[in-house]
């Protein structure tokens, strides 16, 4: 019986057929935001999922000063997808992100704090199951006034984007 490709052989042999011509390595950071940054297909490799890619990590707010700013990532390539909005051909790899100098991950990574929730929800016998996903959150007012003095309560509020509701002043409201 034949055996069957890892998920790195799938990787390393989507890369050769469909001629890719980067690799974008995406990690999140601390607040929630993308991140990433892009290297020539010819720095990918089996041992770049084992040895990583160095980056600078006073760059990501919130993470490293500026005298301890190596880090690694590591591509998951079960994470791999191809990106249909860049010009030349490029995949996508979600990356784990790792101190170099221990090999350990990095402690405010948000991936690896999801991954170390899941493993103690499975330990405990909570759920075997988890899911994660962003928070749809928006703000409508870009900011909102109020004032309550003896004989006037007033509230104003602020929305650029509704000119409508621009400097809308409410004031006197329930007075009778």
């Amino acid at each position: 019986m034949a055996k069957s490709p890892s998920a790195i052989d799938k990787v390393l042999s989507f890369v050769k057929t469909k001629k890719i011509k980067f690799i974008d390595l995406k990690f999140m950071d601390f607040p929630g935001q993308w991140q990433h940054f892009t290297v020539p297909v010819s720095q990918l490799d089996a041992d770049s999922f084992v040895d990583g890619f160095g980056f600078d990590g006073s760059s990501i707010r919130g993470w490293k000063a500026i005298n301890e700013s190596d880090m690694l990532i590591i591509p998951d390539p079960d994470t791999m997808f191809f990106d249909p909005f860049v010009e030349a051909p490029t995949i996508s790899l979600i990356c784990d992100v790792y101190e170099p100098s221990t090999k350990e991950k990095y402690s405010r990574c948000p991936r690896n704090i999801a991954q170390k929730a899941e493993a103690h929800l499975k330990s405990t016998g909570i759920a075997d199951t988890v899911y994660f996903g962003p928070e749809a959150e928006f703000f409508i007012f870009d900011d909102v006034r109020f004032d309550s003095s003896a004989n006037r309560p007033e509230r104003n509020l602020i929305a650029s984007r509704f000119a409508t509701l621009n400097e809308l002043n409410l004031g006197h409201l329930g007075a009778g």
